[in-house]
Order: structure tokens, then C-alpha cells, then sequence
């Protein structure tokens, strides 16, 4: 029976989209799936925290169940979440309309649909790399076509920068641009004289802006990241993508948001409709009361982070084959190695030798060959045990 169906599988008769069937599977799943049910493996593949979703959060989903709250939602979601979101997201912001909220299944989710409403076949999506790579492939699925602007880096002051002038030069032939800040995997955030920078560019082109602030609260010198909700009006071309999975430590929860233009509301209300017809009911009632009661955890959370980002630096600061720009915000350190040419080779073999998840740098756009990304948002104990078995492949 296996061997029928992988023949059955494999066969040119099935009409497959060729843009679905040629869709690279990520490096960082490749490298992940290699090691599923072994023992001993730590992983710094992933970014997510070693912490479990704290209990008040989870309390509030068993009383939503035994609630009977297991019900489709409207497609916005929950009334009183969307309030919530509001709420909170005025408190750090531009004061928001709930009008321009939704729900989304995560921050993922709400990526696809942000393409589904954007991207015709053959538009051209700028992204800002090095960046997690799925809503690349989400505009390889709808057929667009990804035009990568690198951050600059320079080994002198070993910084990230945005380049504003490559910018300049690609936007007119653009349909949107996607940014990642706090970034995904460098750390770099973006300021906020460029966000306004960028954003009268978009608006005297009319092109849309997707701006992905999942790490909005992991940050170390405020509360809150520099937002395009901070300069933008209620009208212009742009969706801003939120999620609950690294503040309030959600990730297998798959719940998130998203910000829209006013008036566009039901346009996208349709598109969650046909994708997932709602979040699950009681993950909303739980995301309530992480928003309500989430602060101090938040804090906590931080407050560890930073202990944990101070490990990664003195470790990583010893290698001289490292180039290792400081990174200012989210929980991963991207760092280069001066020899090493194929990054996703080296993690398999690093793996091998030492039982270490690393993220191989061509996981997040071109020129990542050299480069490695870790998630420190793990506990001090096992982030020196990380680095005490990596000293060999480090050194």
C-alpha cells in the first residue's frame, strides 16, 4: 500500500499548480524534521521561548470551553477581542478604529490573506532581507514576483541599515512592500523617521505597505517598537500584522490580528471567511484575557530575554571566526561565520556533532550562505549548555 501511494503521489497526471509544486520547503522545517522524537537535541531552530503559555491565559481557554464557547465566531472575530485589541493597541499607538481590526488564525494567517487581497500574478513584492522567509513564499503562491532589498551591512560598524536609496529605486515598479521590524532574524528595528520616510514614498506611488510587527513588545529600551500605526492616517495603503504568539508566549495557538484600511473591513472579512471561516472561538476568549492581564508576564518575559541576550553576546563575542551585529530587539542573534560558505550544511553537520538546532541563513533570502541564526529565548541553563557543545564547530 505505501509503495502504491508514493507512486499514486508522484504521478505526472495530477494537475498541480507549477508554482505549488515547486515551492521550497524550509531549511529550518528540513533541518527541525530530521530530529523530531530524538532525545537530547536542543533546539534553537525555532523561534519561539521555551516558556509554556503562563496558566492564566490557559485557565481562561478551559473556562471558555467548559463555557460552551466552541462555537463558529464572526469572521472579524470575537466582539469583545476586537475591543480588547483596540483598546490595547490605541493605548500604544494612534488611537485605532475597531473597524479596521480582524482576527486572524495567527500572524500567519493573516499574512496569506493580506496576498490574497494585494497580489495579482506577476506583481513585484519589495521585501526587506534578511526576513522569515513564508510570506516570500506567500507571494510565490499568488504568483507574484519577490524583488529582495538586503539591509546593509557593514563590518565596520557592524550594524544593520535600511537602504533607503535601493528603495527609492524599486518602489514605482512595485505593487506593495513587506517589512519585518523588530526583524526576524537580525534583530535590526526600524526608526521611525524611516517609517515616515517610507511611507510618503507609498503614498505618492499609491503602493501598499505590509508591515509585520509580531515583535513589536520584545524590545529592551521601551515599551513598545516605532510603528507605521505611529505616523500613518486611517486611509492609507497599508496592513499591519500582529500576533499572539511571542508576547504572551502563544505560538501553538495560532491566533494573531491584523489592521486594515478604513472601509476595507469586509473585503478582507470574505477572505477569512473562504480561508478559515473563523479563529477558534475559545483561543479568542483566551486572547482576551492574555491582552488584560498579560502585562507583568510581558515584563517577566523581557526581563529574562535580556539576561539571556547578554549570555548569547559574551558567547558568541569569544569566536573570532564571528561577525556579530548586536541585535537591538525581538530574541535571535544572526550571526556570520567567515569560512563557512554553505549555511545549511554547516547546521546539518552541526546538529550531528552536537545535538544544537541552528537556523541556516539562506532559510531568509539571498546572501544568507555565511550567516546563522539562534533564538536565545531559552533558559540561561540550557542556552550555556547550547554554547559549551558548540564550542567545537564555533571555535
Amino acid at each position: 500500500m505505501a509503495n502504491g501511494c508514493y507512486n499514486l503521489i508522484n504521478n505526472k497526471d495530477f494537475k498541480i499548480r507549477k508554482i505549488i509544486s515547486s515551492l521550497k520547503s524550509s531549511p529550518i522545517r528540513n533541518i527541525a524534521n530530521s530530529v523530531i522524537g530524538k532525545k537530547d537535541i536542543i533546539p534553537l531552530y525555532f523561534g519561539e521561548t521555551d516558556i509554556a503559555t503562563p496558566s492564566f491565559i490557559s485557565e481562561a481557554m478551559k473556562n471558555a470551553l467548559d463555557e460552551g464557547h466552541t462555537f463558529y465566531s464572526a469572521n472579524q472575530g470575537i466582539t469583545e477581542l476586537v475591543e480588547t485589541i483596540t483598546t490595547y493597541t490605541s493605548n500604544l499607538h494612534n488611537n485605532i478604529s475597531s473597524s479596521r481590526i480582524m482576527v486572524t488564525s495567527a500572524g500567519m494567517n493573516a499574512l496569506m490573506i493580506a496576498s490574497e487581497v494585494i497580489i495579482n500574478p506577476n506583481d513585484k513584492v519589495i521585501c526587506i532581507t534578511p526576513v522569515w522567509p513564508n510570506f516570500m513564499r506567500c507571494i510565490e503562491i499568488m504568483g507574484g514576483k519577490t524583488i529582495e532589498i538586503p539591509l546593509i551591512h557593514s563590518d565596520e560598524d557592524n550594524k544593520w541599515k535600511l537602504d533607503l536609496e535601493e528603495i527609492k529605486k524599486n518602489i514605482k515598479n512595485a505593487r506593495a512592500i513587506y517589512i519585518n521590524t523588530p526583524n526576524n532574524p537580525t534583530g535590526w528595528m526600524m526608526n521611525r523617521e524611516e517609517q515616515k520616510e517610507i511611507l510618503e514614498l507609498c503614498r505618492k506611488e499609491k503602493i501598499w505597505i505590509i508591515s509585520d510587527e509580531v515583535y513589536e513588545r520584545i524590545t529592551y529600551d521601551r515599551k513598545v517598537a516605532p510603528s507605521f500605526l505611529d505616523v500613518s492616517e486611517d486611509n492609507d495603503f497599508l496592513i499591519v500584522v500582529n500576533s499572539f504568539s511571542k508576547s504572551w508566549a502563544m505560538t501553538g495557538w495560532r491566533l494573531g490580528w491584523m489592521i486594515v484600511p478604513e472601509g476595507l473591513l469586509s473585503i478582507f472579512e470574505k477572505l477569512n471567511e473562504f480561508n478559515v471561516a473563523s479563529p477558534s472561538s475559545p483561543a479568542q476568549h483566551a486572547g482576551i484575557v492574555a491582552i488584560k492581564e498579560g502585562e507583568k508576564f510581558i515584563e517577566k518575559m523581557l526581563h529574562d530575554l535580556k539576561i539571556s541576550r547578554q549570555i548569547t553576546v559574551d558567547h558568541l563575542s569569544n569566536f573570532s571566526r564571528i561577525i556579530f551585529p548586536y541585535p537591538d530587539a525581538a530574541f535571535y542573534a544572526y550571526f556570520k561565520i567567515k569560512d563557512v560558505s554553505d549555511s545549511e550544511k554547516f547546521c546539518f553537520d552541526t546538529l550531528s556533532l552536537t545535538g544544537v538546532g541552528l537556523a541556516p541563513g539562506t532559510s531568509f533570502g539571498n546572501g544568507g550562505d555565511s550567516w546563522i541564526r539562534i533564538c536565545y529565548a531559552k533558559s540561561p541553563k540550557l542556552l550555556n549548555q547550547a554554547f559549551e557543545k558548540l564550542k567545537p564547530v564555533l571555535t
